[in-house]
């Protein structure tokens, strides 16, 4: 037969069920495949969901010592900042924490530890810690906290825009100097002298000095400086400014004094002298007033940064925030022992009442 027999060509040519069946399994061949390769692509997208989290670092290097009561309630408030965020630690976060107590010496060569271990960012506590750890590093995102006159120490060029690696939340304007001491005189208008305990390294503590200095002509008193760098230079600086009759003192906030807060409670006690404190855990302990802000909200807050820089933020582009919750504590007792009458009105603008 010819090649072009219609008859021979139409043998070759399938009926339309077996057509129809060869489409049948054309189609299914298809759709397994395409099955297969939809499988194949989201395996190592579920393999991927079913893996750990990174875990991130966090270092913290605080300038108080490890067993002081407000360090640990500060950490406390730090953890649940963190956790309401959804960091877990041991899950998908760890936290380093080194305690340098107020020791530069200590604070130097745990900031050296913490730098070694690459953290994704660290939280240093006071300006002493931030300091130092600023001069060992100008690369992992820093975020401080209760730190004073950042500007004014250097830290950042401004609030607004911090700039570099480091931002955070202050606890302190200057003027609160000013503020101190108008709350003394309030409490003991027969003051007419008043040691200001600080720390002279410190460029904040030099600015909340000369804000009460400046304000204390207006309250008819006048301001000693008492620098001190330790415990010792604390007990030396209170026992001479007592020899003079109808003192005060304003203790301003430092690791110095913060660690020493039990021994110039007892001096102030000892020696009969009405003080103003900048921490409640100052009245807490025995002291008479303290107005300051809420070091744990700051600590709270602090954990939304360490979120966002965690997230790809960087510390540059996140402004200093300032605290926004102050406290006025007034211990009853310790009035009623130095012999002096609260005002009503003072007691009604006070947080906490203690008796």
């Amino acid at each position: 037969m010819s090649a072009n027999n219609p008859k021979r060509t139409s043998r070759w040519l399938p009926s339309r069920k077996v057509l129809g069946c060869f489409e049948g399994e054309i189609l299914q061949r298809r759709e397994f495949i395409t099955l297969l390769g939809s499988a194949a692509a989201a395996w190592p997208l579920a393999a991927r969901a079913q893996q750990p989290e990174r875990m991130r670092l966090v270092g913290l290097l605080m300038g108080y010592p490890e067993g002081d009561l407000q360090a640990q309630a500060n950490v406390k408030a730090f953890r649940e900042g963190l956790q309401s965020l959804g960091w877990i630690e041991g899950r998908n976060i760890r936290l380093e924490f080194r305690w340098a107590g107020g020791d530069p010496d200590k604070a130097r060569a745990f900031a050296k530890e913490l730098i070694s271990m690459k953290p994704d960012t660290i939280v240093p506590s006071t300006n002493q810690v931030t300091a130092i750890l600023l001069q060992e590093t100008r690369a992992i995102p820093i975020v401080f906290v209760f730190v004073g006159d950042p500007v004014g120490s250097g830290f950042i060029t401004s609030l607004a825009q911090p700039g570099g690696n480091v931002t955070g939340f202050a606890n302190f304007e200057n003027s609160i100097g000013g503020k101190w001491l108008e709350i003394l005189t309030d409490l003991t208008p027969k003051t007419r002298r008043v040691g200001f305990i600080y720390n002279p390294l410190a460029p904040p503590k030099i600015g909340f000095l000369r804000a009460a200095e400046a304000a204390a002509p207006s309250f008819g008193v006048k301001v000693f400086p008492l620098p001190v760098h330790d415990a010792a230079e604390i007990e030396r600086a209170v026992t001479a400014f007592a020899a003079e009759p109808n003192g005060g003192l304003i203790v301003a906030p430092h690791a110095v004094t913060l660690g020493s807060r039990d021994l110039i409670v007892k001096l102030a006690a000892q020696y009969r002298l009405p003080a103003v404190y900048s921490d409640r855990y100052f009245a807490e302990s025995g002291g008479l007033l303290s107005f300051g802000n809420n070091t744990a909200d700051l600590f709270r807050r602090s954990a939304t940064y360490i979120d966002r820089i965690l997230k790809g933020a960087k510390p540059s582009d996140l402004p200093v925030q300032l605290p926004t919750k102050f406290e006025l504590i007034i211990n009853l007792k310790t009035a009623k022992a130095l012999g002096l009458d609260v005002p009503l009105k003072l007691q009604q603008g006070a947080d906490e009442v203690i008796e």
